[in-house]
C-alpha cells in the first residue's frame, strides 16, 4: 500500500541518518475505503493526490509544533505492507476530509521503501509560516485563518527521488 507520511526537513535529516522512518506506530495518509466512498467519483491518482494534500496539511502540523524547522512541508511517499497498516479513515472535524484518509503504519518504514519525497520549493515559505502560525485558529473554525492555510496549500509540492532527498537536508 503506498502512504504518505507527514514530515519536516527536520524530520527528513533524522529519516535519511537512521535509514528508516519510526518509530512505529506512524500517522500517514493513504487511499482508504472512507476516502474512497467519500470521493466515488476520483480515479486512483485524484485519491491519491487528495492522500499526499491530506499528509501536507498534517505537515503544517509538525511545523507548528516545531518553530526552528525550514518552513517547507515535506511528504514522503513509502510502500508498506498492507498488513503493516491500519485503517482510521473517519470524518470528524473541521478537516474531514483530511481525517477519512488517516492511517496508522504499525512498523517503522525502511528507507528502501521510501519511493520519494515532496517538499514545498523555498519560494513558499513565507506562506508555509505564515500556514502553519494559523493552524490550530483554523482548526477550530476561524474562516481567517483557513484563509492562511489555503494560501500554503496553492503551492504545489515538488517531487524528489530518494537519491536526490540527501542534497535537501545537507
Amino acid at each position: 500500500m503506498r502512504v504518505y507520511v507527514p514530515s519536516t526537513l527536520t524530520g527528513l535529516a533524522r529519516v535519511h541518518e537512521a535509514r528508516e522512518a519510526g518509530p512505529a506506530p506512524l500517522a500517514a495518509y493513504a487511499v482508504t475505503p472512507a476516502l474512497r466512498e467519500w470521493y466515488a467519483e476520483g480515479d486512483t491518482e485524484e485519491l491519491e493526490y487528495a492522500a499526499l494534500t491530506a499528509a501536507a496539511r498534517a505537515s503544517l502540523g509538525l511545523l507548528a509544533d516545531d518553530p526552528e524547522a525550514p518552513p517547507r512541508r515535506v511528504v514522503l511517499a513509502a510502500e508498506v505492507p498492507d498488513q503493516s497498516v491500519d485503517q482510521i479513515g473517519a470524518a470528524r472535524g473541521p478537516f474531514s476530509d483530511d481525517d477519512r484518509a488517516l492511517v496508522r503504519v504499525t512498523v517503522p518504514i525502511p528507507w528502501r521503501k521510501i519511493a520519494a519525497g515532496h517538499l514545498d520549493d523555498p519560494g513558499a515559505a513565507d506562506d508555509v509560516r505564515a500556514a502553519a502560525g494559523a493552524l490550530p485558529a483554523a482548526r477550530a473554525g476561524d474562516d481567517d485563518a483557513a484563509f492562511t492555510v489555503a494560501g500554503a496549500e496553492g503551492h504545489e509540492l515538488m517531487w524528489f527521488a530518494t537519491q536526490e532527498l540527501r542534497d535537501l537536508i545537507s
